[in-house]
């Protein structure tokens, strides 16, 4: 019998690059650090691996339902704020358990409704496969109704940052948007970001190791021996 093209399935180009990785139908729990499942999925917009995106960043996130009201909110956020993520070098890539066919009359009810066109893909997910390899589905639970999951995946296939949101409560893009550019300064200066930080911002240095290096940071001016801020990498 043929694998449903919507099961996570180990991918050739992913399987020699990354660990073994667990059976989803342990209930797998996505980590931070821990390389993403790879996966195959059918979209609105064709055949997706996560193997597609090597190279690029992607935010893959999950929605409960279609045609739900919370769902639609995020989706028109998440297409005007598309560009934004494009000129991040991410790609966004949604999905929930519904149908292809559900999800092809949705992106068109919300084009006529909204006058908003959905620019990525929608993945199918109807044997709640890819949903519960990334902890979006619990195995005991009795709902299909996913939680709103959200991963940001490195160009090498690393998940860097997760959350899960409620049904009830829509995600913020800006958050999203804020996490990407922030894992970005991380990389490009080795500068961690504080609380609310923005693009543009300066950064601050890891906490010092030793007694030296904490009286260096007192002499190079910072707010106490553990807190200095620095300029983040030119952009």
């Amino acid at each position: 019998m043929p694998i449903p093209p919507d099961v996570p399935t180990p991918d050739p180009a992913l399987r020699d690059a990354a660990p073994a990785l667990p059976d989803p139908a342990t209930g797998w729990t996505p980590r931070l650090g821990a390389p993403a499942m790879p996966f195959r999925v059918r979209t609105t917009r064709g055949e997706r691996s996560l193997a597609d995106y090597r190279g690029r960043w992607l935010l893959l996130f999950s929605h409960p339902a279609d045609f739900t009201p919370v769902c639609t909110s995020e989706f028109i956020a998440f297409a005007r704020a598309h560009d934004r993520f494009q000129a991040l070098g991410c790609d966004l890539l949604g999905i929930s358990v519904d149908s292809l066919f559900a999800h092809l009359a949705w992106v068109r009810s919300i084009e006529a409704g909204f006058g908003v066109e959905i620019p990525f893909p929608i993945a199918e997910d109807i044997s709640m496969g890819l949903a519960r390899a990334y902890g979006m589905l619990h195995p005991a639970d009795t709902s299909t109704a996913t939680v709103r999951g959200s991963f940001l995946i490195d160009p090498a296939g690393t998940i860097r940052m997760l959350s899960y949101y409620p049904m009830t409560t829509g995600r913020s893009v800006e958050e999203l948007l804020r996490s990407l550019a922030a894992l970005q300064e991380t990389d490009a200066s080795g500068l961690s970001t504080p609380a609310d930080w923005r693009p543009g911002e300066a950064g601050v240095l890891p906490p010092p190791q030793t007694v030296q290096e904490a009286a260096a940071r007192n002499a190079a001016g910072a707010q106490d021996w553990y807190y200095l801020s620095q300029a983040g990498a030119p952009r």
